[in-house]
């Protein structure tokens, strides 16, 4: 007698990434659709894609603790589902031996496949998450509600929170040159980047209102990827974000420039007016930076909003925020897939969370 066909959805999160992590799962008849298990458990301190094979692997336990003979696993996170298939690579250390567990896990069963769904389709491991991380917090659920003093201000609910997302790593981001307008793709690196900028995100908010992008492929891929994750979002191209023109200094290191452009790198340093030759100045990028984002503050107000954009204007974004001089902008390195965040109120106040986190890619 052959054992039975379930469907295993999990789901996995992280308020901090890495901060109080949680997984859950939950493994259905394939036919009837009725809920045969469910595991949820936190995890102390722990990343959205550990938590996110934690889950995996929890639900793979329970089907075969049912005897299941096949397995369709679905889960909203692609980079588990794509490593899971081998189609990615696993460069993390980190997740290498989980993913190994779950591998041996899937060699219990006579078939095991993955699929990757949309958020909205996976709630009930999602839900079963966020309450492992609720209870360990003390946080009551919706049956035993908190007590009103427990709300946010009304100020707080008001801000529209800005994510800023530097695309991922790109052959000229590797070998630290200019690179402005020319449409160069992510590197592998950058991919694994992207995805990782992703389960970033999500560990900001899972309910992202909009996903907009530079109309250049390395950052409409990183977007895309990046709404993937928040469940199928579509990608808005915003033609401001795009990334400074350099001009002649396109796919130069700064040694090439300073040695054929001495003069005009000197006075480039110095003054934000100024322009490489047959490029844009930081003033002028700035100008339309400003105008992309009094958009996006005018179109989704009190919503969770990720940008993804370039150097240039990430760093124009936040020395405003900021009030910092220009100095800032030669100061500040941003990494390829560093996060930042920002809040901003209707009466204008401004405060900036966090600059260029990394973690995630470590």
């Amino acid at each position: 007698m052959t054992g039975p066909r379930v469907v295993v959805e999990a789901d996995g999160g992280s308020r901090g990434n890495p901060g109080p992590a949680g997984y859950g799962a939950v493994v259905r008849d394939a036919d009837s659709g009725e809920v045969l298990a469910e595991r949820f458990a936190s995890l102390g301190v722990a990343t959205n894609n550990v938590a996110e094979y934690s889950g995996l692997i929890a639900g793979l336990q329970a089907a075969a603790e049912l005897n299941a003979e096949r397995v369709a696993v679905k889960m909203d996170s692609k980079l588990v589902v794509e490593q899971m298939s081998g189609r990615w690579q696993i460069k993390n250390a980190g997740l290498r031996p989980l993913a190994a567990e779950a591998a041996a896990l899937v060699g219990k069963f006579a078939g095991v496949t993955f699929e990757w769904i949309p958020r909205e389709r996976n709630k009930a491991a999602d839900a079963l998450a966020n309450r492992a991380m609720d209870e360990e917090a003390g946080i009551a659920r919706k049956e035993e509600p908190a007590p009103k003093s427990w709300a946010p201000p009304a100020s707080l609910a008001e801000a529209t929170r800005i994510i800023l997302v530097r695309h991922g790593e790109t052959p000229l981001t590797s070998q630290g040159r200019y690179s402005g307008r020319g449409d160069v793709p992510l590197t592998d690196e950058g991919e694994a980047q992207a995805m990782a900028a992703a389960g970033r995100v999500a560990g900001i908010s899972r309910d992202i209102a909009a996903v907009l992008s530079s109309p250049l492929s390395r950052c409409t891929r990183t977007a895309q990827l990046i709404a993937d994750q928040a469940g199928g979002l579509p990608v808005t191209i915003m033609d401001d974000l795009i990334e400074c023109d350099f001009g002649a200094w396109e796919a130069k290191t700064f040694a090439e420039v300073q040695e054929r452009w001495p003069t005009e790198m000197s006075a480039w340093l110095a003054s934000t007016s100024v322009a490489p030759p047959g490029g844009e100045s930081f003033q002028a990028v700035a100008k339309r930076v400003r105008a992309a984002l009094a958009t996006v503050l005018s179109a989704y107000p009190g919503k969770v909003v990720v940008l993804v954009s370039h150097v240039s204007p990430i760093k124009l974004i936040l020395r405003d925020a900021l009030a910092a001089g220009d100095a800032f902008l030669h100061r500040l390195f941003l990494d390829a897939a560093g996060v930042s965040t920002m809040d901003v109120w209707p009466d204008g106040n401004i405060a900036v969370r966090s600059v260029n986190e990394t973690a995630h890619l470590r």
